[in-house]
Parts: C-alpha cells; structure tokens; sequence
C-alpha cells in the first residue's frame, strides 16, 4: 500500500498528476474539440431531415428568433427558427399543434445538447389546422372581439364603398356588376393577394388604410368596407383566419361586411366582421339598396302625402261648413246692437238740447249782471283794494325802514347782509346801506389796526 504521506506521485488510479503511460493510445482532446467533432458528426449524419411533433413551449423573443420544442409520445427535441424564417411561416405557431418541421439538425455546445434548426413548418393534416383554428378562435373570442353588442349597423345609403380583393378576379367584377344594376355607387378598390405568403398582411393593412383616411380629404372616406373573396379550401382562405387580419377587421371604425368564400365557408373574419354575407355578389346587395325600388317608394309616400293633404283639406272643409250652418245670421247677431244704438242716439240728441237751453238760461241770467254801471263799480272797488295792499307793501318794506334813519351791512365784495358785530369784524370790509345810496367802509380794531378778513374755508358768522 502506499505511503499517503510520501512525496513520490501516485501511480494507478490514484494517481494526482497525469502522466503518459506505456500502451496508452488516447491523447486527452479538450471539451471544445469533443463538441465540435460531435457536431461535425451529428450535422454530417442529419443534414436535412422532417419531423412530425407537437409544438410545446413556443415563444418569441426581442430577437425576433423563435424557440420551442416539438415532442411526441416518447421523446422531445428543441427547436429553433431563426428571425428571417419566422416572419414566412404561413401561420402563427401555438402550443399544441400538431405540425411537421423541416429543417437540419445541429448541436448546441453551450448546453450539451442537440436541436433543430427549423426553416421550414406546416401543419400536419387538416386535422392540426383546424384545431389551430379552433385555438385561435376561443383566444379571439375571449377577448371580445366577436361581441356582437360591438357590431355597427350599416349606412343606409353608403356614398362611398370601399373594397378589399384582389384586383383581377371574379370576385370584384361580381361586386360592381351588382352595385350597377341596384344602385349606382362610387366605389374605391384596394387591390391586395386573397392566398398565399403575405397576403394576410396586405388584409390588414388594406382594412386599416381604408380606416385611416380623414373624412374631406382629396381620396373620400368609405363609409362602408366589402372584404372579399372567391371560395376555396380552408389553405385557401387561411389568411383570413390570421390574427393580423382579424384584429384589424374588429378594430376598423368604418362598417365592415365580410364576403370570404361561399355560403358553406367560414372563416374567423365573419365572427369579427359587423355583417356576414354568404357571397361577394350578396355583401353588393347588403350595401346598397335598389334604385327603382327606392324611386318606387318616395312616389308612394308622394301619392300617401298627397292623399293626406287633400283628405285633410275636405274635412277641414266640412268641419267649416258644419260650424256655419250653427252660427246665427248676421243681422241676428247685429240686430240687438243696431238698436242699443239707435236708442243711444236718441237720447243724445234729446241730452244735447236740454243741455244748450240750460246753457242758455245761464247766459242770459249771466248776461242782465254785465250792466256797465256795476262794471263801473267793481272796477272801482277793486282799484281801491289794491292800492291799499300797496300802501301796506311799502310799509313793510325795507326801504321805509331806510328812510326812517336807519341803515343795513352787507360783506365785501360778497354782498352777504352782516347781521352781527362778529360777522362784521370777520368780514373786514363792509359796505353800509342807506336810504340814499350805499357807502362802503372798513372796520378796526381799537388803536387802528384792521381786523384780518376771514379765510374763504372759515365759515361767515351772520
């Protein structure tokens, strides 16, 4: 046994340091050389094969690359599909679909472990597409976009029809051919692909574009959309069974009818669509209606306002003579009023001359009085009245005052009449009123000097 504490190396499998033995034929490789050869080996044996699996654990990330697993009853792989080939799928991958991948296997030395690198994937039969279908359909539905309280109601009239199709089919020939024989209508086409890589996308954004166009500008507004298509199989008609297409179907803000395939056809766009129709010619005649029919009813409701017009004009008619044969005649209105006026007239006449003899007797009673005798003396009278009120009038007035010897003060220059000592000495200059003729003066104070004239805010004490 050896020494564990010896400092010779350890031989055999206990060795510590490697050491290149006799009959050892192996030189040691690196881990980067066994996964590269690995590779080599495993990408040389499977250059390109095709799988047939489940599709578990799908996502995408902010690459834009896409990862999964594809899995059967007995073993699982991992996959990969690069950004440039997600983007041409034909149809959305989801968990649970059953589909068949092409691609070429390869190994991952990062992880130990083997994948394929996926370039191209269809769905495994009819069977996987439908049950796509159905996956998408419950996800759509779950978020309301197949609500049917959602659905807008048609214009009557549309001015303007907007149509998504292709441009060179049967489909839109159809459509005008019909619009013409009902109703002469402006019709504006998106031209767009109805199958294959890329169609769904222009749907989509055929639909939106028609939703972005403002209302008054030089391409006029559609206020009605026809998505449309011929039928065909369910690969066919897949890009109306896209995500993209439906979205922007149950997004648009302009009333959409959905014409894809025949009567027996469905695709998701006719759940998010405001109207299905069974055909393109039957969604032509859900928006407009008949010319003829539409010129034959405003004739009706002519002659029905014509026929109301006149039978209201007859029984207003009657309804007038019935309420003249009730109303008295004229002169049995008026008979009662012609003779209250008669009457009135008589006894005015008859009120007027017992007024004028009255009058009359008056004036002359009035008249014998106007003798120029007793004229003579009233006049006498009266003179002397007034010129004893005249006499009184002098007495009382200042001037016999004046005249008696007496005088009265008035301020300078205001005129105000002074009615006391202080008033006067406030006003300085005064001016003294005799009987004939003023004189004016100015008053001081003992020793000769004048009093100072009051300021104009001092107020004159009278």
């Amino acid at each position: 046994m050896a020494d564990p504490f010896s400092d010779t190396a350890q031989d055999g499998a206990g060795r510590l340091v490697a050491e290149q033995l006799p009959g050892d034929n192996a030189a040691p490789v690196s881990v980067g050389e066994l996964a590269l050869k690995l590779k080599r080996i495993v990408e040389g044996e499977f250059g390109h094969v095709r799988l047939r699996g489940e599709i578990s654990g799908y996502k995408r990330v902010a690459s834009g690359h896409a990862y999964l697993s594809l899995k059967d009853d007995s073993a699982v792989i991992d996959g990969v599909i690069w950004k440039g080939q997600v983007s041409g799928l034909a149809f959305q991958p989801q968990d649970g679909v059953e589909v068949i991948a092409t691609g070429r296997i390869t190994t991952y030395p990062g992880r130990s472990k083997y994948q394929i690198i996926i370039e191209r994937m269809e769905l495994a039969g009819e069977g996987a597409l439908m049950a796509l279908l159905e996956k998408l359909k419950a996800k759509l539905a779950g978020e309301g976009l197949f609500d049917v309280r959602a659905k807008k109601l048609l214009p009557f009239l549309p001015r303007v029809i907007g149509v998504v199709t292709s441009p060179t089919g049967a489909v839109i020939r159809d459509i005008l051919h019909r619009l013409e024989d009902r109703c002469p209508t402006h019709v504006l086409v998106w031209p767009v692909k109805v199958q294959g890589d890329g169609a769904a996308a222009e749907v989509a954004g055929a639909i939106r574009g028609f939703d972005a166009i403002a209302p008054g500008g030089p391409v006029p507004r559609p206020d009605l959309i026809i998505v449309a298509r011929g039928g065909g199989s369910i690969e066919d008609l897949w890009a109306f069974n896209e995500e993209a297409v439906v979205r922007a179907v149950a997004g648009c803000s302009i009333p959409l009818i959905s014409a894809v395939g025949h009567e027996t056809d469905t695709t998701l766009v006719d759940f998010a669509a405001d109207l299905r129709a069974p055909t393109p010619t039957a969604a032509a005649e859900m928006a407009v209606p008949v010319l003829a029919d539409l010129r034959l009813a405003l004739d009706g409701y002519g002659q029905r306002t014509e026929r109301c017009a006149r039978r209201h004009h007859e029984r207003a008619r009657e309804r007038l003579e019935a309420l003249v044969r009730v109303i008295p005649r004229r002169d049995a209105l008026l008979g009662p009023q012609r003779q209250r006026a008669d009457d009135l007239g008589a006894r005015l006449d008859r009120g007027l001359e017992r007024r004028v003899t009255l009058a009359r007797g008056v004036l002359d009673r009035s008249a014998g009085a106007l003798r120029l005798s007793v004229l003579e003396r009233q006049l006498a009278a009266s003179h002397d009245r007034l010129t004893r009120t005249w006499r009184l009038v002098e007495s009382l007035s200042h001037k016999s005052v004046l005249a008696r010897g007496y005088a009265y003060v008035s301020a300078r220059p205001s005129g105000v009449v002074v009615g006391s000592a202080a008033a006067a000495r406030a006003a300085g200059a005064v001016t003294l009123h005799f009987r004939d003729g003023p004189v004016d003066a100015r008053l001081e104070r003992p020793g000769g000097k004048a009093y100072e004239k009051a300021s104009p805010d001092q107020p004159s004490l009278l």
